[in-house]
């Protein structure tokens, strides 16, 4: 299946049906939109009529198992999935030989016939599989289960390992933080890294500001990743504008530290992080009136960290389930004031 990916077009109504016409129409324009991602689904993903419990079928009687690919059009994390990881020879190939991979749209309407037998359309199918970043990708078992979860964009090394721990079959003997951390990690400064706006020890969640908002971020010392979130996006004024709209701790993902959950429990950062699967760091847990609402899980840019955190911030995921709506909207928004959105910044 071949698509064109390109920007995101927002249709200005009547205003540019006008233009169109050759009428002469003063409005302000809007500022630029960039970063869209351009990519092609490759053609060895499946062709499927969308039966998941018959594809669970066949890609067993061949030996494999599914990946379920949740993607969109414009989406600049697809687009690295594609050209950066899939455009490996190795990886393609170990997808290939292990998997039948199907993809998905998170606006389709195409109907699918769910792992419970019912009919919906592609959308609704992403949205009871509370699909909310892009990519989310579904590593699925010969049962119908789900070996792995990956929401958002994985590099190339953690990606491939995510498809090794599924394909040898090891989700019921380890966890993949586990086998994750037997593989040789990239280089990493070997320190946590200290922000001004976190908040100081002992941390009791059960008594901060219920009007505020709770971001706790888990992160480790040998973690390229965490030294990399906090060169490139902690110091970003915008990213700082949005986090100091929350408490905001700092957890080492192994430590001993104390810590009362908002629920008013008693633990140790290390257990609560296994008791709320923590697979990888570094993980930042948004919660709002003591509930989780969403994580940041994986690599992300700028525009869509602080769109994650203005979500929760604002309130606005109580009135929008779609996070991904809700980026939209707030990209147009910037747009209509005159903001340029860099979606890949």
């Amino acid at each position: 299946m071949k698509r064109a990916r390109g920007a995101f077009i927002t249709v200005l109504g009547l205003w540019t049906f006008l233009g169109l016409m050759g009428m002469t129409v003063f409005a302000a324009e809007k500022a630029e939109f960039r970063g869209a991602g351009q990519f092609e689904v490759p053609r060895w993903f499946k062709h499927s009529f969308l039966d998941m419990p018959e594809d669970v079928t066949e890609a067993a009687r061949d030996g494999k198992r599914l990946l379920l690919y949740f993607g969109q059009d414009g989406c600049p994390y697809c687009a690295a999935l594609f050209n950066t990881n899939f455009s490996q020879k190795h990886i393609a190939d170990y997808t290939r030989r292990h998997f039948d991979a199907i993809e998905f749209n998170i606006w389709g309407n195409r109907e699918v016939t769910d792992f419970a037998g019912r009919k919906l359309p592609e959308k609704e199918f992403a949205s009871n599989l509370k699909v909310m970043f892009t990519p989310t990708i579904l590593l699925i078992g010969e049962n119908g289960g789900t070996g792995l979860r990956i929401n958002g964009y994985y590099p190339p090394h953690q990606f491939l390992a995510a498809l090794q721990y599924v394909a040898e079959k090891q989700e019921d003997k380890i966890t993949f933080r586990e086998y994750l951390a037997k593989l040789a990690p990239p280089p990493a400064t070997g320190t946590l890294h200290p922000e001004p706006f976190f908040a100081k020890p002992p941390h009791d969640l059960s008594k901060i500001a219920p009007a505020k908002p709770l971001a706790v971020l888990f992160e480790q010392k040998d973690c390229a990743g965490c030294d990399r979130m906090h060169s490139e996006m902690l110091g970003d004024p915008e990213t700082l504008k949005q986090i100091n709209r929350f408490h905001v701790i700092q957890l080492d993902r192994w430590s001993d530290t104390p810590v009362v959950t908002p629920a008013g429990r008693a633990t140790t950062a290390r257990q609560w992080a296994d008791e709320l699967n923590i697979v990888y760091v570094p993980n930042v847990v948004l919660f709002d009136a003591g509930k989780e609402v969403v994580r940041i899980e994986a690599l992300m840019k700028g525009f869509h960290v602080q769109s994650v955190l203005d979500y929760v911030a604002s309130g606005a995921y109580r009135k929008q389930p779609s996070l991904q709506r809700f980026i939209r909207e707030r990209a147009d928004a910037l747009r209509e004031r005159g903001v340029v959105v860099d979606i890949w910044k």
